[in-house]
């Protein structure tokens, strides 16, 4: 009986992890990714989302200049983003590296040999990038519900410095901007307001 006991409960607890990473419907991921972008562009933004085995798929081919990716259901709480079309390439090779298993700092250094490479390109004009969070405790996973989101943004200015720019190395007050990562080919200015 024992043994039955252990074997029913280590296969609930197997299908239970299984349900915790499962994606949510494509309209679920869809409605809580286009939080990240601006109003006037969620409508038509296309949406990179999970398939029912965690794979990166198009959920939503849009119309306009936007991409937004849904949350990733393997992590706790909302982290979506939506960024220009012209970061693409720079996203999409971060994802693939990603997927391979390599470290951040192994994937900023792969991406800058193959930019400068001509592999792919950044965007020659300043691009934008939003990131839309909150904490598990103020996400309803399974309506999509928020309270208390956090919007962050990113402009991307591949190469620029402090110098050419005339922006801080480190924000002195919320919604300061800063440059990060100057002189390389993710050179970006941060724009993080106060939390509520």
């Amino acid at each position: 009986m024992k043994t039955f006991t252990f074997f029913l409960f280590s296969g609930f607890c197997a299908f239970n992890a299984l349900a915790q990473t499962t994606a949510p419907t494509p309209d679920l991921q869809i409605k809580t990714a286009v939080l990240a972008a601006p109003s006037d562009k969620r409508d038509g933004a296309t949406v990179l989302g999970y398939s029912g085995k965690n794979e990166m798929i198009v959920l939503r081919k849009g119309t306009n200049d936007y991409v937004c990716l849904a949350d990733d259901p393997t992590q706790k709480g909302l982290n979506v983003s939506c960024y220009h079309q012209g970061l693409e390439p720079f996203m999409a090779r971060g994802r693939e590296l990603k997927k391979e298993g390599k470290s951040p700092a192994e994937i900023m250094k792969i991406r800058e040999e193959e930019e400068k490479a001509g592999k792919w390109k950044m965007p020659k004009q300043p691009s934008s990038l939003f990131v839309y969070s909150a904490p598990d405790s103020s996400y309803n996973a399974a309506t999509g519900e928020v309270k208390n989101g956090y919007l962050r943004s990113v402009v991307y200015i591949p190469y620029a410095t402090s110098e050419s720019t005339g922006l801080p190395l480190k924000a002195e007050a919320p919604g300061m901007p800063w440059i990060m990562d100057p002189g390389t080919h993710r050179a970006h200015i941060m724009i993080n307001p106060a939390r509520k």
